[in-house]
């Protein structure tokens, strides 16, 4: 998007203020609005009017776009306290029930809108249907009151209402003008044609957040570019419009719903650099998190490449071909790839004060260089399991038959996706209550990050532990000097601190030598087995991670934690992470 900007589109905020949820975090706000937002309102309003078949054109243009670039100005964000508020939908009925009554009249309802338009009227099928509707309606308006369950009746009453805890970020901007901006031209006509679909536009993101929308007259010049390092946004590909006519379907307005969207880091351009500004390894970039049921959280870290290895295998299963090699990591001939592809990081419990190095889950790594069809890629891969799934946990086996405990097979993992896929939007999800799955604990910024897992040296130093002094010595240092190879390997610079060692440097992490043999592919094909040690190491400026060091960083080993470490917080402890 580095060429000229050709077409626009402009939003201004009405009240001054954008108050609208990121779509992984609850408590922070979403700046800027993403496209893909917008493109929801958009179809709203076109399907609100009748569903124009110019409309329709205009819209499947757009999505077709590759990613605007964004000119937005800075934003105060406000600080997001909760609010208990009443359960609006309370029922004193069974919602089996009423989805069953409800798809009776939305079937049938369908039935006639679709003989409505048929060219060749049947006017005696229409005025049956509309009986049929009729009746439908009734009875669903005349539910059994004897079988309602007396608590929820209850619940009718004000003093007798739940509440639930709700959030609603904001943020207020310098300038209450947003400006999306494409280097395509519409077709002759089709602009006008969207400006008409903008300005039906009342909202974007919550109610409150009212907006006026208009085919930008004039193309400020943007400040934020997609597929450059920076916060992941949501914006909208080929086939948004059927997607979302598709989740519409199966939701009907009623039900929750997430948007289905793609994911693009986007950058901020024209910036001055602060002194502490953090620097972004090539690893950095958006977490897909599973987290391990009860049952199969007794693996240690130590069997972290197993792990990872076996998830691979499940998402390369599902994934279609030819599987990119941002995702296999592999080219087409087979040889390794020198582009930052997808990493699968079994997630240890480690730098908490009782932590005992078992594994509570695992993320797919995204980095932030992903192209569009290797992150849609993924997605479909993830969304195909859990359709195969249903709403049953995710399994991966380990290839054991032995059983433990309570009936729990050793050889079976469990796992649930923490944040809802791109296809199978009806799972629902919620955040962990483990500080070691949330993304933010291994994205905080630090100067000193410390190894959970031992680090593959690319380089073998030599015979650590055995020989003369002299011998190891020499030994060691070229074990520092290969981590520090391993840093700037990742875009970073050499740290001004490096301590390694056999043993960890945190809580609850396991020594190396505890680990299985790591081995790759040399030169002619031979298994090179990789020296693992642990690391600590400090950098001149702040490094934002996620980060990963040495030649297993996409199997789980060399996963850093950013240190001091964030303190577990009352309820980490009382579930023992």
């Amino acid at each position: 998007m580095e060429g000229a900007n050709k077409f626009g589109i402009e939003i201004n905020l009405l009240t001054g203020r954008y108050v609208a949820t990121f779509y992984n975090d609850r408590r922070r706000s979403e700046w800027p609005p993403h496209v893909a937002r917008l493109f929801s309102a958009l179809v709203a309003v076109w399907a609100e009017d009748g569903c124009d078949s110019q409309e329709r054109t205009a819209l499947e243009w757009l999505e077709a776009q590759e990613p605007p670039a964004i000119a937005a100005s800075d934003a105060a964000p406000r600080i997001s306290v909760p609010c208990f508020v009443p359960v609006n939908d309370t029922s004193i009925f069974g919602p089996r029930m009423l989805d069953k009554k409800s798809k009776i009249v939305y079937d049938l309802q369908d039935q006639l809108n679709i003989e409505l338009a048929s060219k060749n009227i049947n006017h005696q099928k229409i005025l049956q249907l509309r009986q049929s509707l009729f009746e439908a309606q009734r009875v669903e308006n005349k539910l059994d009151l004897t079988k309602s369950n007396i608590a929820s009746a209850t619940q009718l009453f004000p003093e007798h209402r739940m509440k639930q805890e709700r959030f609603y970020p904001s943020v207020t901007p310098d300038d209450a003008r947003v400006t999306y901006l494409w280097d395509e031209s519409p077709p002759d006509g089709m602009d006008s044609v969207l400006d008409s679909l903008l300005r039906r536009i009342v909202r974007l993101g919550h109610s409150s957040s009212l907006v006026s929308c208009r085919v930008a007259p004039l193309l400020p010049t943007p400040n934020y570019l997609p597929n450059r390092a920076g916060d992941v946004m949501r914006v909208i590909g080929r086939g948004q419009l059927a997607a979302l006519e598709q989740k519409h379907a199966h939701h009907r307005g009623v039900i929750p719903r997430s948007l289905p969207s793609v994911s693009v880091p986007y950058g901020r351009i024209g910036v001055a650099m602060p002194v502490e500004q953090a620097i972004l390894p090539d690893t950095a970039g958006q977490w897909i998190v599973f987290e391990f049921a009860h049952g199969s959280r007794n693996l240690p870290a130590t069997r972290s490449v197993e792990i990872a290895t076996i998830m691979r295998a499940a998402i390369f299963s599902y994934a279609q071909d030819p599987i990119p090699e941002e995702i296999s990591g592999h080219m087409s001939g087979g040889q390794p790839t020198s582009v930052p592809h997808v990493a699968f990081l079994p997630i240890p419990y480690a730098g908490f004060e009782h932590a005992d190095g078992r594994l509570l889950g695992i993320a797919l790594s995204l980095p932030n260089s992903l192209s569009i069809s290797a992150r849609k890629a993924v997605l479909l891969a993830i969304g195909s399991w859990e359709g195969a799934a249903g709403r049953a946990n995710l399994q991966i086996n380990l290839g054991s038959g032995r059983t433990h405990g309570k009936g729990h097979a050793v050889g079976q993992v469990a796992l649930d996706s923490l944040e809802r896929s791109a296809i199978m939007m009806f799972r629902q999800r919620t955040p962990s209550n483990l500080l070691s799955l949330r993304p933010a604990v291994w994205q905080r910024r630090s100067r000193k990050w410390i190894s959970v897992t031992p680090i593959a040296l690319p380089k073998h130093p030599g015979r650590l532990n055995r020989g003369t002094s002299a011998t190891r010595a020499r030994a060691w240092a070229e074990a520092e000097s290969s981590v520090a190879d391993a840093c700037t390997h990742v875009g970073l610079p050499r740290p001004t601190e490096i301590r390694v060692s056999l043993n960890p440097f945190i809580v609850g992490a396991y020594p190396s030598i505890r680990f299985p043999a790591f081995t790759q592919s040399g030169v002619g094909g031979r298994q090179v087995r990789r020296q693992l040690v642990h690391a600590s190491v400090v950098f001149e400026r702040p490094v934002e991670g996620p980060l990963m060091l040495g030649a297993g960083r996409f199997l789980g080993l060399g996963l850093m934690r950013p240190f001091p470490s964030t303190k577990p917080d009352a309820f980490d402890e009382a579930n023992g992470e």
